[in-house]
């Protein structure tokens, strides 16, 4: 199968040698354009100029034009893009819809929101799910990070952007290009304000997401202000195959169209001017407007994905504003920095409020670039800026049309908090590092290793090096090579599990989602492959969503283990079958285990809501796992758990038990639950199918779960968390047990603390500071002993008890709570090996 970048070459191609096929010539030839070849790119593009020779890429024709008689009727602020466009648009017949969150929960294949087409695959573009309105237009964020060297530099480039949408979904006897294309025509022409004879329309294919088809961009002045894709077909392991549905995706940049029409030196001074008027005040930095836009429309021409030589890129535009490389520099590059600082933080903003955590693993890492990215600046030209304070502004901006940008910056700035105080960590720990480092010779590929590993940025290793008198030459490109660094290190070859011959055979019935209870049945037995058997209806779970299968019998069968593949639940028993394909069989479901395992799965939910309320809104389930004997789930959050919280968490989790709250289970449309309930329901990851079951704890929380469920919350009994450990960076584990399991557990735990009494020699509120005391009596006669001291056992036991004296750790006490069985270990080898230590010291 070609590769997006492969499809979309060789589909241009093929559009291009037949354009009335593939694009809206009927309109464009209406109108008075005539098609043309560019002289310098090749691409072929439509112009109402009949001797027009080059394209309105800035790289053919000229560089960005259009700040000096501006073609705009109209200067739309930023939120008024949309508000323009959604208006009009509104009245052609489309439905403005809410943004997605950029945190794309839906998809198995991405952590984040790409362009406005991502809320609608796989589901919908392949037509087993209805859309939320059709034909609609939506506001949506986006987060691309291959541009991040760009950011500042071109006055144009983002990481963080709102794609307009301009989306249909239609069979292909409805669909129509020429109507849809005369559409966002209209846009250019009454909502830009923009004259025909200002226009060039690119002929270009797009490919991504699996599909693919021709596509029309629209240029003016130097700038691309959108791009409109007729996504047509799907790409196979064979050939490409028409899709059922033809999908529109108009892609337009809200950031281009509000730059545009207002003329501003850059990007940036249009998207969020209150924030960059906030932040030029704060630092006092000498903006030279002049020069920036004298500058900026050669700024493209420094587009380090498109250069070869970026040091002679510098110089020739130089030499159009007219001054020396370094004079230009000097005042372009802190304000590249403060431009950098004002976008990056509109990205945390958004990724963080709609629960996205900076971490070092997937997503999160490039959040954590962003963040680093930022500290770094501000620290380089010692800036007094709190990030925090920079999202709040751009939270304030953004109000009118996005309210739930401000409804959680509380969460934001402890999260930007923890992050700064990582950060200054790794600057401490980095600098021994250094010193030895830069001795030697110090290549890109170090520079990059150095932070992957470690996350010591470029600046910290050129500064120290500065102080021996060495020259250090950071990427250009860095910051982006970075991304592409970890981006292939996540990547994983998926392994492909062997799978039973099953084509034919039909769905499986599903008995448990009604009922948990119901633990006898007969089915009709469909396929049996050695050990394997099919029915045509079950209530034996498989092993699925973090939930371990049931046991059981299939007549006198035992069942072992019970999985999924696709629609079809088999069954695996201990010996052959006593029946064969065709008879009535009766299963019988092993109840004890049932029951253990739905209290564990509908504790999960409780604990992940409780978490929710005592840690903040951006926590999420991460992962999960429910056995027969505990269960654990991972949670999203920047730091550990500590034992007040993990406290709260519990006492929390007990008290929504014993409310007697109702849990709903039902099924209903993908595109309904949405709607109703948000893209949060997808908690345990991505859900296939178009109908998806929901399972509410009526007022508290409603997920997409498969599993199997209790009927109130005080079914559970009680939930007793064990531990919590962080177990990569940004999510955190909590360990439980609830039901059976948690009473055993509470008794268990009280046994524990009767043998500390026993073993210490006090009662139960003392443990804490005996326990203390025997360490630091270990340390002592650990450090004599390695000393060779001569130091006898009365001296040793009256300085430890001295050193002691009333102060009592919390470590110990926390450990007594948490893991009451590990510290009889620890304290029964103190008392050992204290013993041993003493002998040998007299």
């Amino acid at each position: 199968m070609l590769t997006d970048k492969e499809a979309k070459k060789w589909f241009r191609k093929v559009a291009s040698d037949d354009p009335d096929k593939y694009y809206a010539t009927e309109v464009l030839k209406k109108e008075g354009f005539t098609r043309h070849k560019c002289e310098k790119c090749g691409k072929y593009f439509w112009s109402t100029d009949k001797n027009r020779k080059f394209c309105g890429d800035p790289a053919c024709s000229g560089g960005f034009r259009f700040f000096e008689n501006n073609p705009c009727k109209e200067k739309l602020g930023y939120l008024g893009v949309w508000q323009k466009f959604s208006k009009m648009f509104k009245k052609l017949g489309y439905t403005p819809i809410k943004r997605y969150p950029v945190v794309a929960r839906w998809r198995s294949d991405m952590d984040f929101v790409i362009a406005s087409i991502t809320d609608f695959q796989p589901y919908v573009v392949s037509g087993e799910v209805s859309p939320p309105a059709n034909p609609l237009v939506v506001p949506q964020f986006c987060l691309r990070f291959g541009d991040i060297d760009n950011v500042g530099i071109t006055g144009s480039h983002m990481t963080c952007f709102n794609m307009i949408g301009q989306h249909m979904f239609v069979p292909p006897d409805k669909w129509d290009q020429n109507k849809v294309f005369r559409h966002i025509k209209k846009w250019i022409n009454e909502g830009l304000g923009i004259p025909d004879s200002e226009i060039t329309f690119h002929e270009d294919a797009w490919a991504g997401g699996g599909n693919f088809g021709p596509c029309m961009e629209y240029f003016c002045r130097g700038v691309e202000l959108g791009n409109q894709v007729y996504m047509l077909y799907e790409q196979t392991e064979d050939e490409p195959k028409e899709l059922s549905l033809k999908v529109l995706d108009m892609g337009m940049g809200m950031e281009r169209c509000a730059w545009f029409s207002q003329g501003t030196p850059t990007i940036y001074d249009a998207s969020f001017p209150y924030v960059m008027k906030k932040l030029i005040e704060k630092t006092n930095i000498k903006y030279n407007k002049e020069i920036i836009k004298k500058y900026v429309p050669y700024s493209g021409f420094l587009n380090i994905d498109e250069v070869e030589d970026i040091n002679k890129a510098w110089k020739d535009v130089a030499e159009k504003v007219g001054m020396s490389v370094e004079e230009l520099k000097k005042t372009v590059l802190p304000m590249a920095a403060l431009y950098s600082v004002a976008e990056h933080a509109r990205g945390l903003l958004i990724a963080l409020s709609d629960g996205a955590l900076p971490s070092n693993v997937g997503g999160g890492y490039n959040l954590r670039m962003l963040a680093r990215r930022s500290f770094s600046f501000i620290d380089k030209y010692k800036w007094n800026i709190d990030l925090s304070d920079v999202c709040r502004w751009h939270a304030h901006e953004l109000k009118e049309e996005f309210p739930e940008l401000s409804e959680n910056l509380d969460s934001v700035e402890k999260i930007i908090n923890v992050e700064k105080e990582k950060y200054e960590n790794t600057k401490q720990k980095s600098r021994q590092i250094i010193q030895k480092l830069v001795k030697e010779k110090i290549t890109d590929e170090k520079l990059l290793q150095l932070y992957d590993s470690q996350g010591i940025d470029p600046e910290i290793i050129k500064e120290e090096a500065l102080k021996l008198r060495k020259q250090i030459k950071i990427p250009d490109n860095f910051y982006s090579k970075i991304s592409e660094l970890h981006t292939k290190k996540e990547k994983k070859t998926a392994e492909k599990k062997q799978e039973l011959g099953l084509k034919g055979v039909k769905e499986t019935e599903i008995l448990y989602f009604e009922d948990y209870k119901k633990t006898e049945f007969k089915a009709k037995v469909l396929k049996i492959v050695d050990k394997n058997i099919i029915l045509d209806k079950t209530a034996f779970y498989p092993t699925s969503g973090g939930q371990d299968h049931d046991n059981g019998k299939i007549n006198s069968a035992q069942v072992i283990d019970v999985f999924k593949q696709g629609n079809v639940v088999v069954h695996i028993i201990s010996c052959n079958p006593d029946f064969k394909e065709g008879d009535e069989v009766k299963g019988e479901i092993d109840f004890e285990r049932r029951i253990q395992l739905t209290h564990h799965h509908t504790s999960a939910h409780i604990i992940n809501e409780a978490a929710r309320e005592v840690l903040g809104p951006h926590v999420n389930q991460a992962g999960a796992k429910k056995t027969v004997e505990k269960a654990h789930l991972d949670v999203t959050h920047y730091q550990s758990i500590s034992n007040n919280e993990l406290k709260k968490i519990e006492k929390l989790a007990n008290d929504i038990v014993n409310k007697k709250i109702p849990i709903k289970t039902s099924f209903m449309p993908r595109s309904e639950a949405e709607k109703r309930y948000g893209m949060n329901i997808y908690q345990g990851g991505a859900v296939p199918g178009k109908t998806i079951r929901i399972v509410e704890i009526q007022g508290l929380d409603v997920e997409a779960c498969a599993g199997t469920h209790l009927k109130n919350t005080s079914e559970v009994g009680k939930i007793k968390i064990l531990r919590s450990t962080k177990i990569q960076d940004g999510v955190v584990r909590i360990e439980f047990v609830a039901g059976k399991k948690a009473e055993k557990e509470v008794g268990k735990t009280n046994e524990t603390l009767d043998e500390l009494s026993r073993l210490l020699k006090v009662n139960e509120k003392q443990i804490p500071a005996r326990v203390e005391e025997i360490f630091i009596k270990w340390k002592k006669a650990k450090k004599a002993l390695k000393k060779k001291s001569k130091l006898s056992r009365e001296q040793l036991t009256l300085e430890s008890r001295q050193e002691f004296d009333g102060d009592i750790i919390a470590k110990s006490t926390e450990i007594l709570k948490t893991q009451p069985e590990h510290l009889v270990k620890t304290v029964k080898r103190f008392l050992d090996e204290l013993e041993c230590f003493k002998k040998k010291l007299i």
